[in-house]
């Protein structure tokens, strides 16, 4: 169903539920967003009081509109009580299915698209209409219990395709903490990128000193800079703050790191006394990533690359921050120069094995 062709939707508000909130937003803020990023553009809210803010919709210019009452008139509609917790990708099957949700224990939801017949629709005729599972968080926000389940489990979904192990098991939880914080704040997530990458250059600096305990407080500076690069995503996710300001700034602000930490290395590695190749590597290191960045960038701009799975694995497995856990063990061990052979030979080797992989791709199509 096309965003043209999209029933009007109508939201019954339950005035107990305007106060319930998952995650810093209101459950109804949350069900406006998404209708709207389901393509629905007529929403009507129905209920005769005041509304409360709702920061995400406005800041989206979603436009609804506010009715003391309906009555159904046998047209097609998206119906939903106020207190539904759903997802626009599930939004998007109702629609184009029919029916009414239902959640994956078997939880039916007060939101539904069909045509109702008469006032009595709600209270006789949901649950004879077929049930559509939804996939995403969902669920029935009847109170502060309910609403803290939904919350854990959000946080619990927001994950990104790009995450290493490290990044699974201990960058994310740790991020986790802080980024339930900063949601009840006005820090944006491109200032928390700003500040990772402020982080990651501080950790290139002390790097550049040479010293050991230098090296160690630059490995676990860099290490820190990693669980913060894992904040601004969930916040923007959690928060409906995505940008594509943001995907590039946090594209761009990783390879400013990657390339000012294997700079800051080498430099303090060169300090060491006798002879040192880690100038040289350093230097192959960096044209190694900026190489392997420019061949990214081309395969964001061909379609086919992101249908290429194995494509999308390498790119993936390339840009985790998992390689910040080396860098912490081989500073601990004051064997750093180590990891300027693996950057300065495995750059090469991802950025060659990324140009094949979209040629032979491009080929195909």
């Amino acid at each position: 169903m096309t965003e043209a062709s999209s029933p009007p939707a109508y939201i019954i508000v339950d005035e107990g539920s305007l106060t319930l909130k998952v995650a810093a937003l209101s459950v109804l803020d949350r069900l406006l967003v998404a209708f709207h990023r389901a393509g629905i553009r007529d929403i009507t809210v129905v209920f005769r009081g005041p509304l409360p803010p709702l920061p995400r919709s406005r800041s989206w210019g979603i436009p609804f509109k506010v009715a003391p009452d309906w009555k159904p008139d046998g047209s097609n509609v998206l119906w939903s009580r106020s207190n539904v917790l759903v997802q626009d990708a599930d939004v998007r099957e109702l629609l184009a299915r029919g029916g009414r949700l239902v959640t994956r224990d078997g939880a039916f939801l007060p939101i539904a698209a069909g045509r109702p017949a008469g006032l009595e629709w709600e209270s006789q005729g949901l649950v004879d209409l077929p049930a559509v599972v939804t996939q995403g968080v969902s669920g029935l926000i009847q109170d502060a219990d309910s609403a803290a389940r939904a919350g854990q489990a959000l946080w619990a979904s927001l994950t990104s395709r790009s995450d290493g192990w490290v990044d699974r098991v201990f960058n994310r939880p740790c991020g986790r903490y802080l980024s339930k914080v900063l949601i009840h704040t006005s820090v944006s997530p491109n200032a928390v990128s700003l500040a990772s990458i402020g982080i990651g250059l501080a950790a290139a600096w002390l790097f550049s000193l040479g010293a050991y305990p230098a090296l160690v407080w630059g490995a676990i500076l860099f290490q820190f800079s990693a669980i913060v690069d894992c904040v601004d995503g969930d916040i923007a996710r959690v928060l409906f703050k995505e940008s594509a300001l943001g995907k590039w700034l946090d594209l761009a602000g990783d390879q400013v790191v990657h390339v000012g930490v294997f700079a800051g290395i080498a430099w303090g590695m060169a300090k060491a006394p006798g002879e040192s190749p880690a100038l040289g590597l350093g230097a192959a290191a960096i044209l190694g990533a900026l190489i392997s960045f420019g061949v990214v960038l081309r395969g964001m701009r061909q379609p086919e690359a992101s249908k290429d799975g194995r494509l999308r694995n390498l790119i993936d497995g390339a840009t985790n921050r998992d390689f910040s856990v080396v860098v912490l063990v081989l500073a601990l061990v004051n064997r750093l120069e180590w990891f300027l052979w693996m950057a300065a030979v495995g750059s090469h080797v991802f950025w060659l094995a990324a140009l094949s992989l979209q040629r032979r791709t491009r080929a195909r199509e």
